[in-house]
């Protein structure tokens, strides 16, 4: 721009090695990359592995908010070729742990590793064709992420039982936390909540020493069972098994089976929460204003009626009514600021809404 001359020319540049960038969002690929927001939790990024480059724009316990593009960070990774740097991404971004808005983790995970990303098939306008093979349908969490969690629970109920209690004899039955019952060693519950779907595992044991109970047909013994940093080792028919069990606020976040669950971890006798009907409740999306209302309470609507028309990252969302029924409850005012998850418009049976204005 000042005119002064450049150090070379373009025909002295000489390329080496390959790099690939890839950039973290706090968005929800399942949802069709709606833009998220909210307070990063957690936030562990790949500063240190070899051949890794992170500028991140936040810090753990930054604001992720809706007044701003929601990038966390770019990821580049750099190698002799291009298979080496691949690896080196896909190696960060598996060890790379968001808590708190979600991310494009899993989705940036699943691309590389795809056979036509791998081979080096794509072109821009690949997703485009072809986003199905790389989404993948959501997952509910299995065998494995479930049995991670639990151990965890348990092991860290043990650590916290043995802080309680200072005795000098660590075989004192009140330092033990194993559920000891007189005829018999007795059991600990732990129960989760993943989404709408609450979860049971009945334990036996201590010591990293367990059978678990998930249903009356599965079950599984474990021996070995350690916590190192947010790694949860143990072994199970002759393997091995290491998973990332991260504890989050209120819960867990596995890395299991190439996604990543958040658990919440609930006490084992609490009441069962009401979780509502999934069908009768639209709740805002994400953090944003409130531009339209095209419904009043008592009005009958179809399903797929657009109801509320929220403003967000620059973005304008149509909420449709996820089936049909009468508006019970509208609580949605144009102008209004909302946060993600506020109910917006609760539904109700024509008849159910005739009864109660009778």
């Amino acid at each position: 721009a000042a005119g002064e001359a450049l150090p070379l020319a373009q025909d002295q540049i000489r390329g080496h090695g390959h790099a690939i960038e890839a950039r973290l969002y706090a968005e929800d690929p399942d949802a069709g990359f709606l833009p998220g927001s909210g307070r990063l939790e957690r936030l562990e990024l790949p500063h240190s592995q070899p051949g890794m480059r992170v500028d991140a724009g936040v810090d753990q316990g930054d604001e992720v908010t809706v007044f701003y593009d929601p990038m966390i960070a770019k990821l580049i990774a750099y190698g002799g070729d291009r298979e080496q740097a691949r690896l080196r991404l896909l190696n960060a971004i598996d060890h790379s742990l968001v808590a708190g808005p979600k991310s494009n983790l899993d989705f940036l995970s699943r691309l590389l590793r795809h056979p036509r990303f791998v081979d080096a098939e794509i072109d821009t306008g690949y997703l485009d064709r072809s986003l199905d093979e790389v989404l993948g349908a959501p997952q509910a969490i299995g065998p494995l992420g479930l049995t991670a969690a639990a151990l965890r629970a348990l092991l860290e109920e043990e650590q916290a039982a043995a802080v309680r209690h200072h005795g000098d004899d660590r075989h004192s039955p009140w330092q033990i936390a194993d559920g000891w019952r007189l005829g018999h060693r007795g059991k600990r519950l732990q129960r989760f909540l993943a989404g709408d779907q609450s979860i049971t595992i009945a334990a036996h044991g201590a010591a990293g020493e367990y059978r678990l109970d998930f249903d009356s047909e599965h079950q599984q013994v474990v021996s070995g069972a350690r916590i190192e940093g947010d790694q949860l080792s143990w072994f199970a028919d002759g393997r091995r098994f290491v998973v990332t069990v991260a504890p989050i606020s209120g819960g867990y976040q596995i890395h299991s089976e190439g996604r990543r669950h958040n658990l919440r971890h609930l006490p084992a006798f609490a009441p069962t929460l009401a979780t509502g009907a999934s069908g009768d409740r639209l709740n805002a999306p994400m953090p944003g204003r409130i531009v339209a209302v095209r419904v009043a309470e008592g009005a009958a609507v179809e399903a797929d009626q657009e109801l509320v028309v929220m403003e967000a990252m620059k973005m304008e969302l149509s909420l449709k009514a996820p089936r049909a029924g009468v508006v019970a409850t509208l609580r949605a005012e144009v102008g209004a600021f909302v946060e993600a998850d506020t109910l917006l418009v609760q539904l109700a049976e024509a008849q159910e809404n005739s009864e109660n204005a009778a």
